[in-house]
């Protein structure tokens, strides 16, 4: 094909003066440098498809690293046992200091701080402490459908939607469902002469004297309360009338 008939030059010649055009075509398309990608593997390397191999390899790896780790799933939590409880701690006296941690996180959640008197009620605590975390929390159960756990008490190790373990005092793990159960725990109050009050010092077995104890009592009913500890963090409990009682 001439020169002088390319479609692009009849084209330049219709929005151009002729000697702008023909400078055009000839810089921009009879002497456009063509660039070829090399295909021969580069000499520096001996093994280019080994090379070419590694490259590959650092990139996904890079990659992979920029990713968020994948959750654990169901099975490989049953598989590696991260949440089973070895028998060496199976033991009362180790969760005890647990018990005192959760006595003065309870305290802050109720205001019970400061040596202030501090009035609790249902309307005031109700909602605090149904998104309140209950590991370490020492509770008893006072009646449910499975008469063999009526009676049972002791530090819960594990808070799960539809159980509570504990850990009793004659070191036995035992697991409750929450269905048609109801627990009672006790909330010694602190010492209001104290500014910061000292949960070793005030703890109280669950198993004193309720009438003679200033103690707060709570019973939670664990129909209502089938939720993770995660889950009753952020959740809004509203007041509702109990069909079971």
């Amino acid at each position: 094909m001439e020169a002088n008939s390319h479609v692009a030059l009849d084209l330049l010649r219709k929005a151009h003066p002729p000697e702008t055009a023909s400078a055009i075509f000839t810089e921009k398309i009879l002497h456009k440098p063509l660039r070829l990608r090399p295909t021969s593997p580069d000499p520096n390397h001996k093994d280019a498809r080994a090379h070419r191999r590694l490259q590959r390899l650092r990139k996904k790896e890079k990659a992979k690293r920029r990713q968020k780790p994948k959750p654990l799933s169901a099975k490989e939590k049953r598989i590696t046992g991260i949440y089973e409880i070895s028998n060496e701690s199976k033991k009362y006296e180790v969760y005890v200091p647990l018990y005192r941690m959760w006595l003065g996180y309870i305290w802050e959640i109720l205001g019970m701080v400061n040596g202030k008197p501090t009035w609790v009620t249902a309307q005031t605590a109700g909602a605090r402490l149904a998104s309140a975390d209950f590991h370490g929390a020492k509770v008893m159960v006072v009646r449910s459908k499975s008469v063999s756990t009526v009676g049972l008490r002791g530090i819960v190790v594990r808070d799960t939607k539809f159980t509570f373990k504990i850990i009793t005092e004659k070191d036995e793990l035992k697991t409750i469902p929450k269905t048609h159960t109801i627990f009672r725990f006790n909330i010694p109050q602190p010492d209001g002469t104290d500014e910061e009050p000292d949960p070793g010092k005030i703890i109280k077995d669950i198993s004193n004297d309720e009438t003679g104890s200033n103690a707060l009592i709570f019973e939670l009913h664990g129909s209502s309360f089938e939720h993770r500890a995660i889950d009753r963090a952020t959740k809004k409990f509203k007041q509702r009338n109990m069909t079971e009682l």
